[in-house]
């Protein structure tokens, strides 16, 4: 059963597109026209008239507004144009949940949701801009990977979590990444010697256990339920949405009481399966925001995908987390460590393939698709997307 006002079935993507990733630093176009090319080609996967776009939602300190993208397209009318509040990739799941509720009660018709990066017009450290308030940088925390990895140490040593639990979601990454030609780890196989010797970026986390800093752009149109069922054969249909930060976890201090949590609070986590009427055991694939393995176990501990403690080491294992046989398989497309990194929009898009069933490693029968945004990140998102097979079944 799901409550009233719930997104459940009202909207769904039914459009994706993205630009080829590029080492940082070395895009051929501005941000802004990498954002354009990607909502172009993702209205053209929907069948849509880019000027039919009313709706315009990004996150993470996307420099490009809404209204200077739907000027740049030539829409007839901008309708709905909002960012979701918070740096990094907290707020991807809660952009596309923004999305469905706008098409929900009638504020849009057609909305997209996007993010573009590059180096020369965002700079470095644009995930974390205003986000590093005087109680972590005095005390020299200065990146993300730091407070990560002061997080992820708790995780091992007190909550008894074992290292190969972050090893083997890399290494499924990577797994997943050489069956992607587009992904940028395509063709590197990545050898478990090398994952181990690899240098300390932030102890305990190492190089590979690091996401890749990426000049790129994509989007997704989300429209109603009714309008993308005349526009697409296999719409992704979104079943739940969740976001927000609970009481003792914010980024004004740091969290004292559930230090090693990913920040999906147990209360938000039952708002996501109570609004699609699922338990977590019924999900077929996630992706997970893995801007740092450790939270992104952490992540899957939160959502009760994952057991705690050693027995996390038990369920992550490489065979468990790949496609298309594991008991739980993730970041299909490669994910931000081996696919590419734009705070985690490739991620929106591998979820929806899963559903449409287009994915190079393919889940089969696939008909929950979980989306989960910003791992220890003061907000923290998470979308469900579904089949018709799940709509008609419920």
């Amino acid at each position: 059963m799901t409550t009233s006002g719930s997104l459940y079935g009202a909207a769904a993507v039914v459009g994706i597109g993205t630009t080829p990733y590029r080492k940082r630093g070395t895009a051929p176009a501005s941000a802004l026209r990498l954002t354009l090319e990607a909502v172009l080609a993702a209205c053209a996967d929907a069948g849509l008239d880019p000027r039919s776009l009313d709706g315009f939602v990004s996150y993470a300190n996307d420099s490009n507004e809404g209204i200077a993208v739907g000027s740049a397209l030539g829409v007839h009318e901008i309708r709905w144009s909002t960012m979701v509040w918070g740096g990094g990739g907290g707020g991807v799941a809660a952009a596309v949940n923004a999305a469905a509720a706008a098409v929900a009660c009638g504020q849009a018709e057609h909305v997209v949701v996007y993010r573009g990066i590059t180096e020369v017009d965002d700079g470095r450290g644009s995930y974390g801009r205003g986000h590093f308030p005087p109680l972590l940088h005095s005390h020299g925390l200065l990146t993300p990977a730091q407070i990560c990895a002061l997080r992820t140490q708790r995780l091992l040593e007190v909550d008894g979590v074992p290292r190969s639990a972050l090893e083997a979601l890399v290494r499924a990454d990577y797994a997943h990444a050489q069956n992607n030609p587009a992904a940028v780890a395509y063709g590197r196989p990545l050898d478990p010697a090398v994952y181990a010797d690899a240098r300390w970026i932030s102890e305990p986390l190492r190089l590979y256990d690091c996401s890749r800093e990426n000049d790129a752009a994509a989007a997704v149109v989300v429209t109603s339920a009714r309008r993308a069922r005349e526009l697409v054969e296999r719409p992704a249909f979104i079943l739940s949405g969740v976001q927000g930060a609970t009481r003792g976890w914010s980024e004004s201090a740091e969290n004292e009481t559930s230090y090693t949590s990913a920040g999906f609070h147990p209360e938000l986590v039952r708002r996501l399966w109570d609004g699609a009427g699922v338990k977590a055991g019924e999900v077929d694939v996630v992706q997970v925001y893995e801007n740092f393995s450790g939270p992104a176990v952490a992540a899957l501990i939160d959502l009760g995908l994952c057991p705690p403690g050693p027995e996390a080491g038990r369920f992550m294992t490489v065979e468990n987390l790949t496609a298309p046989h594991g008991r739980l398989p993730i970041n299909t497309a490669g994910g931000n460590i081996a696919e590419g990194f734009v705070h985690g929009i490739g991620l929106v898009l591998e979820a929806v393939r899963q559903i449409r069933g287009t994915s190079v490693n393919q889940v089969p029968g696939a008909d929950l698709s979980l989306l989960l945004g910003g791992p220890m990140a003061p907000l923290v998102s998470a979308t469900l997307l579904g089949s018709q097979r799940t709509l008609a079944g419920r």
